[in-house]
């Protein structure tokens, strides 16, 4: 069993790379925790996102999501075999803004990568551009 609990802190460590990346705008972060395919999907105060995860981290960079209230939490994490899924929960994004992220990673060679993110506002105004 000790291969699931490795498996099991190896998915953490790649999401909380999300959460730093996120927070702090950090496209290293970023495009270490994502494969470079991945795409992202959700609606966001009305309007429908569904974009590669490049242009994400580029609204990330532009954006980050810590403006001094942010906070990051692993909610669970699921995983057989070279599969994963796993829900993060996000609070305090540009001060009010809440999100419940669900994730999809794969083991493509030897490393855990996210290759989807699909999201739900679930609270707060985004801030004007």
């Amino acid at each position: 069993m000790a291969d699931v609990i490795d498996d099991h802190d190896e998915i953490v460590k790649v999401l909380q790379l999300y959460i730093a990346g996120a927070s702090k705008g950090d496209a290293t972060r970023l495009n270490r925790a994502f494969h470079p395919a991945a795409r992202m999907f959700g609606q966001l105060a009305g309007s429908r996102v569904d974009i590669p995860i490049s242009e994400f981290v580029t609204m990330a960079e532009r954006q980050p999501a810590d403006t001094g209230a942010y906070r990051g939490r692993v909610l669970s994490v699921t995983q057989a075999g070279d599969a994963a899924a796993a829900v993060v929960a996000e609070e305090g994004c540009w001060g009010t803004v809440s999100f419940i992220d669900f994730f999809t990673l794969a083991r493509i060679d030897s490393n855990w990568k996210i290759v989807s993110k699909t999201f739900a506002h679930t609270g707060g105004q985004m801030p004007d551009a």
